[in-house]
C-alpha cells in the first residue's frame, strides 16, 4: 500500500510541475527521519530551483498550495529549505493494509468484494481502497532477487539483497499472493568475461584445468581473487582491456569457442556455490533465468525488432557512439540520477552510460539493459516467446530449482511463462538509472501499465568502517582511512564473503551455546547455534 500511495504522489507532483513550470524532473521520494514529518518527502524543489533560478522554499510553497487532493494523502506541507512532506491518511492506510492481508479487496464505499480486473475503471472512479491498477495483482507476482554475477563468491552485500528479497516473498505469500521467485543469472556479461580472460590470458590455464578446478571446493573463492587481479590487469592498459573484453564477450554471446566453453563452466559452478550459500539462510528460488537463453532463444532478437520498429532506439552514425544502437534519453528524465554511480554496481552492468543509453554496442554485443528489456517483456507475457526449462542439477538438499535452457524442454516444468501481474526487482540503489532506462523501453513499446507494475525495490549498499576493514586485514589508502566507511566492491576484491560471515557467526554462537548449555548434546548445540546465527 505504501508503494501505491507514493506512486500516486509521484504522479501528482509530476503532473502539477509539468503543467505549472513546463519541466519534468525525476520525482525522488524519501522517508523522513521522523514520523511526525510525514510518510514521504521530496527534494524536487531544490532541482527546480536550479532550473527556474528561484528559491526552493518559494517553489515548494507554490506546489503545496496548488497541488490539490491526492487520494490517500491528507496534506502536503513545506519543510526546511524547500522539502515537500506528505502525510498519509493513516486510518485509510491501515484499513487498506488489513484488506490486502485478508484478501478482501473491498470498496471503501460499498464494502463489496471486487471480483475481476474488468471492474478496474469503475473502481477507480468510485475511489476504492485499492487503486484500480491493484486489481491486476490477483495473478502471479514475480520477485526477482539475489541475481549475483556468477563470477565470484557471494559477499555481504549480496546477502542483504537476498534477505530483503526473501522477506518480500514471505510477506507477499502471507497476504495470499501467488509468488514466483526468479534469480537472474548474468552468465554472458562482462564480469564473467573478465574471469575468463583472467584464467586463459593471465593464468594461462586450459579449459580442462578450469573444469577440474571448478569441481573442487571453494572455486568461488578462487575466482574472487582472479576477478580482482583481472580488474588491476585491465587498469594498466584500457585499450587492451577493451579489445580483450570485446572479443571474449562476442564469443560468449555466440556460444562458440574456448572462451564460451570456459564461461559456461565458471558460471554454472559458481551458481551452484551461490545456491548453497543462500540455502544456509533458508533462501531458495523457483527459477534461474539465465541470460544466455535470452540470446540463444532469440528473445533479444524479438525485442530488438520491436524497439527498432517503434523508433524507441536509433543507430548512432557519428560521435563516440557511432555504430551503436542507442535509446535517446532526455536530461530531465534522468534528473537526479548520475549514470556514473552505476559504474561499480556489480549486479547488472559495466556502466557505459551516457545521456543516450547504449543498448547494442558497435561490435554487435548487447548491453545488460537491452537484455533486461527483453526479460521484462517476457515476465509480463509481452514477447510472444517462452524459455525451455530443465531441473537444475545438484540443487541444495530439500530444494527443487528450475533453470532456463536452450536445450530440450522438460515437460514436467511449471508454467513459468504465465504473464505476471506485477514484478518486484530487488536491486541496489546504484542501479536506479538502469532501471529507469528499462522502464522507458517498456513505455516506448506502448506498455506503460506494465512499466508501472515493474517496481524497483531499492536498497543502499553495504560498507565497512576503516577499523573493520583493517581488522579484516585489508590495506587502506590514506584517503580511504579518513572516510567514515569504505564501500564493499567485489571488483576490487574488497568485502566480506558471505560464507565467511556465516561461518564466523555460527562459530561465535556455538561457543556461547556450549558455555551456557553444556548439558546439550553436541548435535543439538550446533543446531541451536545455527538457528541463532542465521535468524
Amino acid at each position: 500500500m505504501y508503494q501505491t500511495l507514493t506512486n500516486r504522489l509521484r504522479e501528482a507532483l509530476a503532473g502539477h510541475i509539468r503543467e505549472k513550470y513546463g519541466v519534468e524532473p525525476a520525482i525522488v521520494l524519501e522517508r523522513p527521519p521522523k514520523v511526525e514529518m510525514g510518510e514521504a518527502a521530496s527534494p524536487v524543489c531544490f532541482e527546480l530551483a536550479k532550473r527556474l533560478k528561484r528559491p526552493p522554499r518559494q517553489i515548494a510553497q507554490e506546489i503545496a498550495n496548488g497541488l490539490g487532493r491526492v487520494e490517500g494523502i491528507t496534506r502536503v506541507e513545506v519543510a526546511g529549505g524547500g522539502y515537500l512532506n506528505a502525510y498519509f491518511d493513516r486510518g485509510a492506510f491501515w484499513a487498506s493494509t488489513q484488506a490486502q492481508a485478508s484478501g478482501e479487496w473491498r470498496a471503501a464505499s460499498g464494502g463489496k468484494e471486487k471480483g475481476h480486473e474488468r471492474d478496474a475503471e469503475s473502481a477507480e472512479e468510485r475511489g476504492d481502497v485499492w487503486k484500480a491498477g491493484r486489481a491486476g495483482e490477483r495473478g502471479k507476482v514475480v520477485v526477482e532477487h539475489t541475481s549475483i554475477n556468477p563470477n565470484k563468491a557471494a559477499h555481504i552485500g549480496h546477502v542483504r539483497n537476498a534477505v530483503l528479497g526473501d522477506t518480500m516473498v514471505r510477506i507477499l505469500r502471507h497476504t495470499g499472493k501467488r509468488v514466483q521467485i526468479q534469480n537472474y543469472i548474468d552468465n554472458t556479461g562482462v564480469q564473467v568475461a573478465d574471469v575468463v580472460i583472467g584464467l586463459l590470458q593471465m593464468e594461462k590455464v586450459t579449459p580442462v584445468w578450469v573444469k577440474n578446478r571448478a569441481a573442487e571446493p571453494k572455486f568461488d573463492y578462487y575466482c574472487w581473487d582472479i576477478y580482482a587481479k583481472a580488474t588491476s590487469f585491465f587498469a594498466e592498459d584500457k585499450a587492451r582491456a577493451a579489445k580483450l573484453r570485446g572479443e571474449t564477450l562476442k564469443s560468449i554471446e555466440e556460444g562458440q569457442g574456448q572462451d564460451a566453453e570456459v564461461a559456461q563452466v565458471v558460471a554454472d559452478a559458481i551458481v551452484g556455490c551461490h545456491l548453497r550459500t543462500m540455502a544456509r539462510l533458508d533462501i531458495g528460488y523457483d527459477l534461474l533465468a539465465r541470460e544466455s537463453e535470452i540470446l540463444h532463444l532469440k528473445f533479444w532478437d524479438a525485442a530488438f525488432g520491436m524497439l527498432k520498429k517503434s523508433g524507441a532506439i536509433q543507430l548512432a552514425t557519428s560521435g563516440k557512439m557511432a555504430g551503436c544502437w542507442i535509446m535517446p534519453w532526455k536530461e530531465e528524465e534522468n534528473s537526479g540520477i548520475n549514470a556514473a554511480d552505476t559504474e561499480d554496481a556489480e549486479n547488472k552492468e559495466d556502466a557505459e552510460n551516457s545521456q543516450d543509453k547504449i543498448i547494442v554496442r558497435s561490435d554487435g554485443t548487447v548491453t545488460y539493459v537491452g537484455k533486461d528489456i527483453a526479460y521484462q517483456l517476457w515476465k509480463f507475457g509481452l514477447l510472444g516467446k517462452d524459455f525451455h526449462y530443465r531441473m537444475w542439477p545438484n540443487a541444495p538438499q530439500g530444494q527443487t530449482v528450475w533453470a532456463t535452457t536452450s536445450g530440450a524442454n522438460d515437460a514436467q516444468a511449471p508454467h513459468f511463462g504465465e504473464p505476471a501481474s506485477s514484478v518486484y526487482n530487488v536491486i541496489d540503489a546504484r542501479q536506479a538509472y538502469l532501471q529507469k532506462v528499462v522502464a522507458a523501453g517498456l513505455r516506448a513499446l506502448g506498455h506503460g501499465k506494465e512499466a508501472g507494475r515493474s517496481i524497483h525495490l531499492s536498497y543502499e549498499i553495504v560498507a565497512l568502517t576503516p577499523r573493520c576493514a583493517a581488522e579484516m586485514g585489508y590495506e587502506l589508502t590514506p584517503e580511504q582511512a579518513k572516510k567514515p566507511y569504505v564501500e564493499v566492491s567485489g571488483r576490487k576484491g574488497f568485502g566480506v564473503k558471505a560464507d565467511d560471515l556465516l561461518d564466523n557467526l555460527e562459530a561465535a554462537t556455538l561457543a556461547e551455546v556450549q558455555q551456557r548449555h553444556a548439558e546439550m548434546r553436541a548435535e543439538e548445540q550446533k543446531l541451536t547455534a545455527h538457528a541463532i546465527a542465521v535468524g
